[in-house]
């Protein structure tokens, strides 16, 4: 599948934590810390499960950084 989206982070599933409606889905992503909030239907549809090799797209109109 090819994408628009330029920003396409390839992780590994640590962890699934569903809720009533949402999931956060914890990735490594090359050792770094990635959560993304998804569906519980989104992780049933792609059976989402810890060790599995995953692409986060990243699609955002704004990035904000900060710095003290």
């Amino acid at each position: 599948m090819k994408l628009s989206a330029r920003n396409q982070l390839r992780g590994t599933v640590r962890s699934v934590n569903a809720g009533a409606a949402v999931a956060n889905v914890e990735l490594d992503v090359q050792g770094q810390r990635l959560v993304a909030s998804v569906t519980v239907e989104a992780v049933n549809d792609l059976a989402l499960a810890e060790g599995d090799q995953v692409t986060a797209v990243i699609k955002a109109s704004d990035v904000i950084l900060a710095k003290d």
